[in-house]
């Protein structure tokens, strides 16, 4: 380590020693009285105390995070994802079991899940595999542990494997018949006829297989997707490609078609699909079919950038499909992916020619490309820091952008409530009688109202003549504003009662001062100590009742999200054992947050307070 690292590390270490328990030598009497200006006294008294320098430091980092980190991670206020609901938090969507490094015949990745087999036929699951409160795909059956399984798929809340013995096993949620087998080949296997099937696919709600003679079997919800398959393609069915409720086949010669009888999106195949066809794909809005010549044709709703297929070398041979991008595989080994990115499931990793890919596996938003020495690579989404909650928003993005609406909502409610406050407190205190009367009234008046009710009733009548969701919070900043400012404009009268017939008062009159200028620069700079520190209790406060008014649905209403309605799902029992991640960040963060306000507040009030400065 250079001399110059040396000196930087220790200066470092020697500033957090200074910032958390103090300098480390005390001042002498000529040192210490070098800094007694009041600016550097009070920075001073205040910076002595330990713990008021946590809360600055804490607050700071909460309040750097707030400003600066929605340019980050911005709010997308549209944004749902079904497949991504009350997913745990943690990075382990992708995180592969050791049992199948180097040992893997195939992996089917899940909405925020994996299931792999083994080269021994043993199943293998990993990530966020909770269904509903009682139902979780890590619950295998017992005759799939028992079981040599050769084909796994993985859907939105169900798993289908094929054993080595022809038999259909399928486990998840149950409730529309997903992972329910169909009287067809339920008889058939309770027959002991072996169906052959040669691909298992699962998909939002429904499930389908293919047969080696060319058979296509879809069950599940049949409201919701389009499960019956047109006699016309049977038996000459090669595979089968599943979109979000609905699927297209690859014909045994060549054709991609679309087998189903609702018209949709879908239904409608390019003319240059229907021949010389030799794979398919398709994400949640789109279908592909790659021809013989390497060229891929895109069909449906490619908003995510699905057609835009970046450029290589080599011809495409092999083409796969996840939410809402493609990934393929050249006749050189190359990988390429494309359309939305997100969670980086478009960004490829760096390629190894020294060890070529062998199988390629994609998912919702999840890539594994196995190579042959049996190392898995994986790109896209790896999970979520603090979780997801009941939309699949992600809560550390919520929590960020949340942060900055409730603290900007708590600032400007206090300048408002500061202005009024000090302007009527001064006035009141300095004049007295008939002017003290008045506003003292109009204080009691304001004062005796009941406060919460009163903003409740407020804010859902303006809310209600306001359809913009920013004017709604700009409502609720005034209306705090206006019925906070009543204990401020107290507190100043009453310093300044004791402070008019002050010396230096009786001064500035004989100078010829305007009672104005007496009032606001010589008066309320003596006490500001009051001002400042109900300044930080307002603001805390002000956060609080935000933070209360959008907690019980009279506030900045979702998808707008701030620290207090996203605690709206606290009051479910279900919320707080399953889904704890959901209001225990929030909670926390704001918690931390109002505590350092206050302590900052305290700690200045002290370092102004002339007689805390007595030695």
């Amino acid at each position: 380590m250079s001399e110059q690292s040396k000196r930087k590390e220790f200066f470092l270490l020697r500033w957090f020693k200074r910032l958390f328990f103090g300098p480390a030598r005390e001042l002498s009497f000529l040192e210490e009285e070098a800094l007694q200006s009041p600016l550097r006294l009070v920075m001073k008294n205040f910076w002595s105390r330990r713990i008021s320098r946590v809360a600055v430091v804490l607050f700071g980092i909460i309040l750097l995070i707030v400003v600066v980190g929605p340019r980050f991670l911005p709010v997308d206020l549209s944004y749902q994802d079904n497949t991504q609901i009350h997913a745990a938090p943690g990075y382990n969507m992708m995180k592969v079991p050791d049992e199948l490094k180097g040992n893997l015949r195939m992996i089917a990745p899940g909405t925020t899940y994996g299931v792999g087999v083994d080269k021994q036929g043993k199943v293998h699951t990993w990530g966020h595999l909770r269904v509903t409160n009682v139902i979780t795909l890590e619950d295998i059956p017992q005759e799939v542990l028992d079981a040599d399984i050769v084909d796994v798929a993985a859907g939105y809340d169900h798993i289908a494997a094929l054993d080595s013995a022809g038999k259909l096993h399928i486990w998840g949620n149950t409730r529309l018949d997903q992972a329910k087998l169909p009287n067809d080949i339920a008889s058939a296997m309770a027959a002991g006829e072996n169906l052959h099937f040669t691909q298992l696919e699962a998909g939002n709600q429904f499930s389908a297989a293919v047969t080696e003679d060319g058979r296509l079997f879809v069950w599940g919800n049949g409201n919701l997707n389009d499960i019956k398959v047109k006699k016309s393609y049977q038996e000459n069915i090669q595979k089968v490609a599943i979109s979000i409720n609905t699927y297209f086949v690859l014909t045994k010669d060549g054709e991609a078609a679309y087998a189903g009888f609702q018209k949709n999106a879908f239904s409608t195949v390019p003319e240059a699909a229907t021949s010389g066809v030799v794979d398919i794909a398709a994400t949640g809005f789109t279908n592909a079919a790659l021809k013989d010549t390497g060229e891929i044709i895109i069909w449906g709703n490619a908003s995510r950038g699905e057609r835009d297929i970046p450029e290589h070398e080599g011809k495409i041979i092999k083409i796969y499909g996840g939410r809402s991008h493609y990934t393929a595989l050249t006749d050189r080994g190359e990988l390429l992916s494309w359309g939305n990115n997100n969670f980086g499931q478009a960004t490829v990793p760096q390629e190894d020619k020294a060890d070529p890919i062998r199988d390629v596996y994609t998912g919702y938003y999840q890539n594994y490309a196995v190579r042959e020495s049996g190392k898995v690579d994986t790109w896209g989404l790896r999970g979520y820091l603090l979780g997801t909650d009941q939309y699949g928003r992600d809560v550390l993005t919520r929590i960020v952008n949340g942060g900055q609406v409730t603290m900007t909502v708590g600032a400007v409610a206090v300048v408002i409530s500061l202005i009024i406050g000090v302007v009527l407190g001064g006035l009141a205190g300095y004049f007295g009688g008939k002017v003290d009367m008045l506003i003292m009234r109009l204080a009691e008046l304001v004062g005796s109202l009941p406060f919460l009710p009163l903003l409740l009733i407020l804010s859902a009548i303006l809310s209600a003549q306001v359809p913009r969701l920013e004017d709604r919070m700009y409502i609720i900043m005034v209306v705090l504003g206006l019925l906070s400012w009543t204990g401020l404009a107290y507190l100043v009268r009453a310093q300044i009662l004791a402070q008019r017939e002050m010396e230096y008062v009786t001064a500035a009159k004989a100078l010829g001062v305007r009672e104005g200028g007496i009032i606001f620069k010589h008066i309320i700079p003596n006490v500001i100590s009051v001002i400042i520190v109900s300044a930080t209790i307002s603001f805390a406060t002000s956060m609080l009742t935000e933070s209360s008014l959008s907690y019980l649905g009279f506030g900045i209403v979702p998808p707008t999200p701030t620290w207090g309605n996203m605690l709206t799902g606290a009051n479910d029992s279900i919320v707080i054992q399953q889904y704890w991640w959901r209001w225990v960040f929030p909670s926390l963060i704001f918690s931390i947050c109002t505590i350092c306000i206050n302590i900052i507040g305290d700690g200045l009030r002290d370092a102004i307070d002339p007689k805390s400065n007595e030695r």
